[in-house]
């Protein structure tokens, strides 16, 4: 079985895109005259310092999901049997699930980041290695009840985000033992309550389009679970305000898998921070709840063909924690240089060998942070 899945706001970067607006002359044409400016010239050079803004950062990320897909299409052999999307993704795969056209989805993108770029005074930071209780239990605690949770990740990476002070005053009581946080380059409090007169207005917006039905099943940020035909417009409308339940999206699909009938999950779009991010929750998810009696849209069994895609999460012949961390210690001594894979942030360094964390996690504990990264989230320098 095949996923498709979209990256959002986050993976953005100069020079994404690449040769695509070329290959699909049309789309791309039709990109410029929504939004008035150049989609490639944004992607490729952005001149004026735009790109990370989130009023263009949407529509750019879009066109380049969607034109990723139009091309992995081509060549796929058949369409996949599940769709998902992070954040803004979702648009991508409600896309290709048939729900709108191009133009439309483009139109919809557009408006959603003028709403979400007109709230101010937010702030957002991804907290590692805790657990939702945790972290909840924590903000109450100590008086900070305008931070809430976002984004769930993986299962030991969840983003906070909130008033900006408050966001900002988390960080000393979060970040202590193994728990590592993150500061995140937004202006806004995204997928809170604090989106709500955002949300309404979007919502408006939404119900002035024919908006059809998925035709393949698409998983919803919002309830992990795949969109019903009938409440695309209402659910699509509350993501703006709603948690991002990226972990347990993956979880529910990885619990459709059988031995005969893998998942394998196909990133469209630039980068691959989805793929890396499966890898984590498959790895921290020791036995996925399995779902029973699902089927495509239109009743037809799933596709097993092959992808033939850019990317591809399996792990038929990955190594076990024991010999990654084996690995690791023999080519990293202690007071290797890493970076994450998943957040942005300065030059860290090991202060540890890598161990086996809880009988299923291959960590190394980092200095200054005080706290443990998965092997899979870090790179060498």
């Amino acid at each position: 079985m095949k996923a498709c899945m979209f990256p959002g706001q986050g993976s953005q970067a100069r020079g994404m895109g690449g040769a695509l607006f070329d290959e699909f002359p049309d789309l791309t044409a039709k990109a410029d005259a929504i939004l008035g400016y150049s989609i490639k010239e944004l992607c490729l050079d952005d001149p004026r310092k735009e790109l990370d803004s989130t009023q263009f950062t949407q529509p750019a990320l879009f066109v380049v999901n969607a034109l990723s897909y139009v091309k992995w299409m081509k060549t796929a052999g058949s369409k996949p049997d599940f769709l998902a999307g992070h954040s803004l993704g979702e648009f991508n795969a409600l896309l290709a699930a048939e729900c709108f056209d191009f133009e439309v989805g483009l139109k919809l993108v557009q408006k959603r980041g003028q709403l979400m770029s007109r709230v101010s005074g937010g702030g957002m930071a991804a907290v590692m290695n805790a657990t939702p209780e945790y972290i909840e239990t924590t903000l109450k605690e100590h008086g900070l009840l305008n931070v809430a949770l976002a984004n769930f990740n993986t299962p030991s990476q969840i983003v906070i985000s909130g008033l900006k002070d408050e966001v900002v005053a988390a960080q000393p009581f979060l970040q202590k033992g193994r728990v590592l946080y993150f500061p995140l380059k937004t202006s806004g409090a995204f997928h809170t309550r604090f989106m709500s007169d955002a949300q309404k207005e979007f919502k408006a917006f939404l119900q002035t389009f024919d908006i059809s039905a998925p035709t393949i099943p698409v998983i919803s940020n919002v309830n992990a679970r795949p969109y019903e035909s009938d409440a695309v417009v209402e659910t699509l409308s509350q993501q703006i305000a709603s948690a991002v339940r990226w972990s347990e999206s993956v979880q529910y699909l990885l619990g459709l898998e059988s031995s005969d009938q893998p998942i394998h999950f196909e990133e469209m779009g630039h980068g691959d921070v989805l793929v890396r991010l499966v890898k984590t929750i498959r790895d921290q998810t020791k036995t996925p709840p399995k779902v029973q009696g699902i089927v495509s849209v239109g009743g037809a069994a799933p596709s097993t063909a092959p992808t033939g895609a850019k990317v591809r999460v399996e792990d038929a012949d990955a190594p076990t924690v024991e010999q990654k961390v084996a690995a690791w210690n023999r080519n990293h001594p202690i007071g290797t240089k890493v970076k994450s894979k998943l957040i942005d942030a300065r030059t860290l360094e090991t202060r540890t060998e890598a161990s086996v964390l809880f009988g299923h996690r291959a960590a190394v504990y980092v200095k200054d942070f005080n706290g443990y990264f998965d092997l899979d989230e870090i790179e060498a320098m």
